[in-house]
């Protein structure tokens, strides 16, 4: 089939004329840049980290998290905006975000994780014009020279003038940078969002959101008076934030449980690196390249680079620990304990800081030694455990919800408070017994001797000496074998926790046994 001729005519249903040019698409407007007021009230509500108990908190492995919510001001012309919330927790979680107070305006939110810093300068100026600020060797005056950098990259800095191609330090003169910074740098974290208005708005939203790079601890000091039948119970809460991110005159509170959280973990906000000067003018090629430090990364202003032997620690260090005598109030929330600080406090960056949680004094408490022991024990003597206890309710001037924690107990000799044991204490609820372990007690020992051993049954005789100067209270714990239970026993045998125990009362300078018989299965 041959081609058609010139002129022939148009198929049916083609437009008469000449061509035309099919129209271009619309433009679409660029979204307005806006950025967000500070934020003019903030609630941190922090949750501790799964595996928090007692111990010493470590500012740089914080594994906890908080819910952050702050309200701020949109100044919004209608269409499409940007608006950059400035100053958010390093450790956001973007997912978790929610813009509340604009219904349903927002239509994308976006972590902005290039942080301002010399090496994030450098590397967003790469290619484009800069002034280099030079002495000339010859008058020492100051020379403005154009230039724009070539690589950044692991090799040093080189950059390029009307003097050549040359490595950052390598000339022996004073050098000096001026630039403007990159648009999409920011001089703190930032969360983006866009948001849709159709008409100009100003409108007050709440920004909420989870972060990570929080913690909390509680800590108690337990004063044992000196006749041993009372104690002082106080405790501190130490919060600590190891953000970049402050949030001052904060409303604060600490949730004490473990929370099911299931998540990925959060890349943190690139906070730049050293800016490599790498030249071997002198020395030799393997000498340490040196890094730098640049005084400052504002917009529009100078950066000047001193060479150091290495690089600065981008985060502040850990101030000392502020002090506050007031107390938290319990909540409830859910089974999980909330516990609010009565006042607004300064969840400042990478700092910790200390606010009472109670003060309990002449709290009743008993001295109890005892042993668990398992039926087929070794014989032997072995010192038996004390422990401190205490009730925890309204009658013994507690009856509040206690958190996990370390507790110091000091003893009152001739008034004087000696340290005599660090414990830890569990997550303790109202009416519950609290005990801290006094750890081993070489005045109270105690022996087990296997009298008859059978499959499904079986005899122990367990002696218990007291050398102290005073009757004890004894508990003895009985592990026997699944399914099996005491048939026969020469004290009464009770239960606890579903597990056997007798509870005795030993003379001072005195030894008593128990002997006791175990079969499994029923009869």
């Amino acid at each position: 089939m041959g081609l058609a001729a010139a002129g022939a005519a148009a198929p049916p249903g083609a437009a008469e004329g000449p061509l035309r040019p099919a129209a271009a698409p619309a433009e679409v407007p660029a979204p307005a840049e806006v950025l967000a007021d500070a934020p003019s009230d903030l609630s941190v509500t922090v949750y501790r980290a799964p595996d928090r108990g007692s111990g010493s908190i470590d500012i740089d492995r914080l594994d906890g998290f908080a819910l952050v919510s702050e309200t701020r001001v949109l100044h919004l012309p209608a269409g499409e905006s940007r608006v950059r919330f400035e100053g958010v927790a390093d450790g956001i979680e973007p997912a978790s975000a929610i813009v509340t107070g604009l219904h349903e305006g927002v239509v994308e939110k976006n972590r902005d994780a290039a942080v301002l810093s010399p090496s994030a300068l450098m590397a967003a100026t790469v290619g484009k014009p800069l002034v280099l600020l030079r002495s000339n060797p010859k008058t020492g005056r100051l020379e403005r020279l154009p230039a724009r950098i070539l690589s950044d990259a692991e090799g040093g800095v080189v950059f390029e003038s009307e003097q050549g191609i040359e490595g950052l330090r390598c000339s022996g003169l004073s050098e000096t940078f001026s630039f403007t910074a990159a648009g999409v740098l920011s001089a703190h974290p930032t969360l983006s969002a866009l948001i849709r208005t159709p008409a100009p708005l100003t409108a007050r939203v709440t920004l909420s959101y989870l972060a990570r790079g929080f913690d909390w601890a509680a800590d108690y000091v337990a004063i044992v008076s000196a006749d041993g039948k009372t104690m002082d119970l106080g405790a501190w809460v130490t919060l600590a934030n190891g953000n970049g991110a402050g949030f001052p005159a904060a409303r604060t509170q600490v949730v004490a449980g473990r929370v099911n959280r299931v998540s990925g973990e959060v890349e943190p906000f690139d906070v730049g690196g050293p800016v490599l000067a790498r030249c071997w003018r002198r020395g030799s090629t393997s000498d340490a390249a040196g890094y730098l430090q640049f005084a400052g990364a504002a917009q529009g202003a100078s950066l000047k680079a001193r060479a150091v032997a290495a690089p600065m620690p981008m985060a502040a260090a850990l101030e000392a620990a502020a002090v506050d005598a007031r107390r938290v109030e319990q909540e409830q929330l859910g089974d999980l304990k909330l516990y609010r600080l009565p006042e607004r406090t300064n969840v400042a960056s990478r700092q910790s800081k200390q606010v009472r949680l109670l003060d309990r004094s002449g709290i009743p408490i008993e001295m109890v030694y005892g042993a668990d022991l398992p039926n087929d024990a070794d014989p032997g003597w072995v010192p038996a455990l004390k422990l401190l206890r205490a009730k925890n309710d309204a009658a013994s001037h507690l009856g509040l919800a206690l958190p996990s924690g370390g507790v110091a107990v000091f003893a009152t000799l001739e008034s004087e408070r000696l340290l005599e044991r660090e414990s830890g204490m569990r997550d303790l609820a109202v009416d519950e017994e609290l005990e801290l372990g006094m750890g081993a007690s070489s005045d109270v020992q105690v022996s087990s001797v296997r009298e008859q051993a059978a499959k499904d049954s079986g005899a122990s005789r367990v002696e218990i000496s007291n050398a102290r100067a005073a009757d004890i209270r004894f508990e003895l714990r009985v592990r026997l074998p699944a399914g099996a239970r005491i048939t026969q026993s020469d004290h009464p045998a009770g239960t606890k926790n579903g597990r056997p125990i007798f509870r005795l009362t030993i003379p001072a300078h005195t030894a008593i046994a128990v002997r006791y018989e175990w079969r499994r299965g029923a009869g």
